[in-house]
Formats: C-alpha cells, sequence, structure tokens
C-alpha cells in the first residue's frame, strides 16, 4: 500500500453499502477520525455492522444528512450511488473540502497493476472472465468493484496479489482523480442512468474517464463495432488495441467464423476455436475479444485463454438458463436494466420469444427494443411502473398483456408460449420499483419458474 490516510484526518464516509463499510473498516484501521453518514435510519440498517463500526472507533450517524458534519469534514468520501452533485457537497466543495470516491482512493492505496473494465453492458462477465483467465494463467488475482467486493477491501486486506481486475461503474469514475489503470476496456456505451446525467453525452464523457490518466505505460481497449467508441482516440502515448467481430483495418482481434484472429504489428494469426464457448449472443462474442486483448498484453498463452472460453458458464441474472417445461426454456437476465441490455438479450435467440419487461423507468426511449423485438419476439409481458410506457411503445408492434407481479408474469408467459419458445426475462428498467434490486428480481424469476415447473 501507498499514500496511507493522515491519522489525523475528519474523514466523512457518505453512504453505508458495502463500499463505504470497507473504506470506513480501511481508515479506521489507519487511524483516521472517521464518520458515516447514512440516509437511513439505524434501526433498517443491520445491527452487527452497526456495531463493528462503534468498536473501530467510527461514529455513524444515521437517519440523515448533518451539514455541520459535511462542512467540518476534512476529506469527504463517496460510496458509488451517491450523487456527487447533491447540496451538501457542493456547499462542502465551496469551503475547500476534499471531496473523491472509493474507487479513486483505493487506487490511491494500491500498488498492484489494475485492469478496470467499464462500459453500460457485460462489465460483470467480462470482470469474472478476466479474473478465470489470470488465474488459469498462474496469477493471483483480486476481482471486485462495482461486481461485489469494494476494490477499497484489498486495500483494507494484506492479501497481495499480481493483478487487480475491477468493474468501474460511471458512478465510480464520477469522482475519479488521479485513477489510472494498467489496462481500461470499454465495452460498449448505451443511453443509461439517464435520471443521474444530465445528458447522454454526460454519460458517454463518465465511462471515458476511465481512461483520463493513462500514458505510454498503459493500455486501452476499445470495441470497435461501437459507434461510440470506434470515433474515440484516448489521446496520444496511451496503447490503443480495438476489436471487432470483422476482419477490418485498425482491429486487433476479431472472428473468422469460429476462429479468434489476432491481428497485431500487421501480422495476422489464428489464436483458437470456440466452439464449446458456452455464452449466447454476439455481445458475449464481442466481450470474449476483449479478453483475448487483455490477455494477449498480459502475455497470456492463447491455450489458456481457449480453456478458460471452453469453463466459463457466465454470472447469474445474465442470460442465465433457468429451467425447461414442456420444451418451453426459460433465461433470466435481471441484469438487463436499461435498454441496449434487453435489445442484446432479445438478439442473443433465434428461437422465438415471450418478452418480459418493465420495472421503473430510466429516462431512455423504447424504440430500440421495439425494432429488436419485431422480428423475435412473438408476445411481451408488461409488469412494474414502466409498464404502461412500453405497452404505449409496442402497441400495434405485437401482442402484450400485463402483470401485477413476478408470479403472473411468468405464468402468463408460459400460457403463451408453445415447445421450442423461449421465455426471456430482460427488463430493460430497473428494479426498484417491486424488488430490492436486480439480483433480487432475478431470485423471484427463478423461484417462480421453479414453482410452475413444480405444479
Amino acid at each position: 500500500m501507498q499514500n496511507r490516510q493522515n491519522t489525523q484526518s475528519k474523514v466523512l464516509i457518505v453512504g453505508l453499502g458495502v463500499s463505504g463499510l470497507w473504506t470506513a473498516r480501511c481508515l479506521a484501521g489507519q487511524g483516521a477520525n472517521v464518520t458515516v453518514s447514512e440516509k437511513r435510519s439505524e434501526s433498517e440498517l443491520d445491527a452487527g455492522i452497526c456495531s463493528e463500526l462503534r468498536s473501530l472507533g467510527v461514529t455513524l450517524e444515521a437517519g440523515g444528512h448533518k451539514r455541520e458534519t459535511f462542512l467540518k469534514a476534512e476529506m469527504i468520501i463517496l460510496s458509488p450511488g451517491v450523487p456527487h452533485d447533491m447540496d451538501l457537497i457542493q456547499a462542502s466543495l465551496k469551503r475547500g473540502v476534499s471531496v473523491t470516491g472509493e474507487l479513486e482512493l483505493a487506487g490511491r492505496l494500491i500498488d498492484i497493476p489494475i485492469i478496470a473494465v467499464t462500459g453500460t453492458n457485460g462489465k460483470s462477465t467480462v470482470t469474472a472472465f478476466l479474473g478465470a483467465m489470470l488465474e488459469n494463467a498462474g496469477f493471483k488475482v483480486f476481482v471486485g468493484g462495482n461486481i461485489g467486493i469494494p476494490l477499497m477491501a484489498y486495500a483494507a486486506s494484506q492479501e497481495k496479489a499480481d493483478y487487480a481486475v475491477v468493474e468501474v461503474s460511471s458512478f465510480q469514475l464520477d469522482t475519479v482523480e488521479t485513477f489510472c489503470p494498467f489496462i481500461s476496456i470499454v465495452l460498449n456505451i448505451s443511453p443509461d442512468h439517464l435520471d443521474r446525467y444530465a445528458d447522454y453525452e454526460d454519460y458517454i464523457r463518465s465511462k471515458l474517464r476511465v481512461f483520463k490518466n493513462q500514458g505510454p505505460a498503459g493500455y486501452v481497449i476499445l470495441n470497435d463495432d461501437d459507434e461510440t467508441l470506434s470515433r474515440v482516440n484516448p489521446g496520444p502515448g496511451v496503447s490503443v488495441f480495438r476489436y471487432g467481430l470483422r476482419k477490418e483495418k485498425g482491429r486487433h482481434a476479431f472472428m473468422d467464423g469460429e476462429t479468434v484472429i489476432s491481428c497485431v504489428n500487421g501480422i495476422e494469426s489464428e489464436l483458437f476455436s470456440i466452439p464449446s464457448f458456452f455464452l449466447p449472443g454476439r455481445h458475449n462474442r464481442e466481450n470474449l475479444l476483449a479478453a483475448v486483448l487483455c490477455g494477449m498484453i498480459v502475455g497470456i498463452e492463447p491455450s489458456v485463454i481457449q480453456k478458460t472460453a471452453g469453463e466459463f458458464k457466465g454470472l447469474p441474472n445474465r442470460l442465465e438458463f433457468v429451467k425447461e417445461l414442456n420444451g418451453v426454456a426459460f433465461y433470466n437476465d435481471s441484469k438487463a436494466t436499461n435498454v441496449d441490455a434487453s435489445v442484446r438479450s432479445v438478439m442473443s435467440f433465434e428461437r422465438p420469444v415471450i418478452l418480459i419487461a418493465g420495472g421503473r423507468h430510466k429516462g431512455a426511449d423504447y424504440a430500440p427494443l421495439v425494432g429488436a423485438a419485431k422480428p423475435r419476439v412473438k408476445q411481451a409481458v408488461f409488469l412494474g411502473e414502466s409498464r404502461d410506457l412500453l405497452a404505449g411503445a409496442f402497441e400495434g408492434v405485437l401482442p402484450y398483456s400485463m402483470a401485477g407481479d413476478m408470479e403472473q408474469a411468468v405464468a402468463t408467459a408460459f400460457s403463451m408460449a408453445k415447445s421450442g419458445d423461449v421465455v426471456l426475462l430482460a427488463p430493460a428498467c430497473s428494479s426498484f420499483d417491486m424488488f430490492l434490486d436486480y439480483s433480487h428480481r432475478g431470485r423471484v424469476f427463478r423461484t417462480c419458474v421453479e414453482e410452475l415447473v413444480r405444479g
């Protein structure tokens, strides 16, 4: 570790999620004067966590944010879900208080190469795949970030890894200042979180902050099939590697049928074939190419990458096969929390699809989903706060039904399906209208399907 926090610092951590907890553990362990401010009441928090924080000497202020606490702090650290433009933050900045994020702070505290993965969709899958690939190559790897275990957990530990593979979100990138990965990967950019950003361009700028501090020692991997990323130039010095599904000028990895091809320094090489690649969909082939380029930079043998591709089964709630009943296959893509992810999900299947969608609207236009669904989706079932918006978008395009909850949605979708069809949960919306998070929504979907099968 390096740049350890001054033990006399008055540090305010805003938000007691998992990243806020690990930040408090780390800084309190270094002797900093730490306060955690959480809008939830203490009765809504885990009693064990509250007790642990107090045992570490951390002051916990639950049930709302206190202005005087913000203004007296010497450093404020924001958890990823906390808007950095909230009034108390702006007032603190005007008083000269240093405001940063958990990712930025962790980046200052660790001294191993970081591989940062961002993009609108596919981040968690690629992060997990890279972790498995590096482990198969014999490296000791920390895998975390927005995927589950914060980078601060590594900073707080005595662990010594060869690489940290970290999923980073736009919210985390909003507060980076010096964060500088060894390799940054941007998988794709499409409209998302427009309820949080001023506009789509603002969201794009946030994503591209991942490589803002990289220089000659760094590498940037970009999806050349993505309309936005194909035009991005990370700037002088940094080494840029591009990939796409077809061979085109300037691409360093692409596909030829089932064969992965690399093209470095103008020399084409067949790396391996992927007939056993488990994950469906065009987007997962793109994701594999990103991983291939990362492996090449690190020096991993193609056979190790191929082995990982053959073994990797994906993550829960991401095009996850659940069950088959009477020839109808049920797939859970609860992580498709935006329109582009839902489009990619629908386009992953050649079989006819019964689509279950809906949740909390995030401000994006549903027209791309309507366009993708028209040739593939037989019927749809809409639920949640956005169901009327979705119904309006799909009106006259394909038949749909409304559902009051997930159990009704699953039963209705199954009643519409025939043998050979797919019932697909790809919500195109966030989950917070009816569920704790996308994972909770996915668990409820799986439970409803399993009960249907048992019944």
